[in-house]
């Protein structure tokens, strides 16, 4: 591979400076076989075969041994598992012992250790040919306060794109939610700190390369006033509302013994069903409710290697999902157990 100043030397002052990538391998767009300009963080050219830039260039690229492809795009992942990959205490567990199992551990991240695996996490996804991703952090034990701005530093270093959310858990063991005591915060502290975040990073621009969202993690581990008050404050401060809903049974039974409705009824209830929402998993939703979210514009991503377990299952959401979601997506979730994501 080779690059070298092109045809037109330095860039002017009045213009940004324009990359050819000249002659891929391979390249998914039509009349562009001699490869693409790109400029401000946009292709600006298609280049037909044979041909030059229309206007002069300031590098080129020699893509001549490389195919050329659309930034890919993790719609979900919790970077800070990167840390507990293949821990044995989680090895084949379903989703409620695997967290359990986990809590304890997930319970003693510090700032540290948070900056590694984001910037671990990070790396690999663009080594995979990820230019944009989305996090779920909803873990902020004691002293881990600034988690969302140590994965924007990260972020920022490494040049990709992120949405960022803040997570949170505020239904404890002692309060009928999974999370042991110490992994929560109250409803108050995580809706301040909602605020800060979206106030500090939040941008809204078109080529915006930080994103703020709210992102409650589940029915499970968040009460019904965090997840009501969440989307006022989304509508509010116009973010999108991320969570985990419809990846196990397990979760099915909670939502019916605690709230009386199946986990899709109850993010209605709260406020949650519209366009600037998207989901985790959606693997046990019915046919009726795939077109309820199509009919809401609510988006899912699907996890289809996040536990062996879910893989036959999240197959079958996504054939639903063609039979009424509107916007569905793939995303890794975690690291995978054995393996780099």
């Amino acid at each position: 591979m080779s690059a070298q100043a092109g045809l037109g030397g330095e860039a002017s002052l009045s213009r940004p400076r324009r990359l050819w990538l000249k002659n891929p391998q391979a390249i998914l767009a039509d009349g562009a076989d001699g490869g693409v300009v790109v400029a401000a963080g946009r292709i600006a050219e298609l280049v037909p075969a044979g041909a030059s830039p229309t206007e002069p260039v300031d590098e080129t690229f020699d893509a001549s041994r490389h195919v050329v492809l659309p930034g890919l795009i993790n719609t979900h992942h919790h970077f800070y598992q990167t840390l507990t990959r293949a821990h044995p205490a989680a090895m084949d567990k379903e989703l409620f012992p695997w967290l359990q199992s986990l809590y304890p551990i997930w319970g003693r991240l510090d700032p540290d250790s948070l900056r590694i695996a984001a910037r671990l996490a990070l790396t690999e996804l663009l080594m995979s040919g990820c230019t944009t991703a989305a996090d779920h952090h909803y873990l902020f034990p004691q002293g881990l306060d600034d988690a969302i701005d140590i994965e924007v530093e990260e972020a920022a270093r490494l040049g990709i794109r992120v949405t960022l959310t803040r997570g949170s858990m505020d239904l404890s063991r002692k309060d009928g939610g999974l999370p042991p005591d110490h992994v929560v915060q109250d409803a108050d502290t995580i809706l301040s700190d909602s605020e800060r975040l979206i106030a500090r990073h939040h941008d809204r621009s078109e080529d915006a390369m930080v994103q703020i969202a709210l992102a409650p993690c589940s029915p499970f581990s968040v009460t019904k006033r965090l997840m009501r008050e969440t989307a006022e404050l989304a509508d509010t401060h116009d973010c999108r509302l991320h969570t985990h809903l419809g990846e196990t049974e397990d979760e099915n039974r909670f939502c019916e013994a605690t709230f009386g409705c199946r986990p899709l009824d109850y993010l209605e209830e709260v406020g949650w069903l519209g366009p600037r929402t998207w989901l985790a998993h959606g693997i046990h939703f019915t046919t009726e409710e795939c077109r309820k979210l199509g009919r809401h514009k609510v988006g899912v991503c699907h996890c289809p290697s996040s536990t062996p377990s879910s893989r036959p299952a999240s197959a079958r959401s996504a054939s639903s999902a063609r039979r009424g979601l509107r916007s569905a997506s793939a995303s890794t979730d975690r690291p995978p157990t054995t393996a780099p994501t």
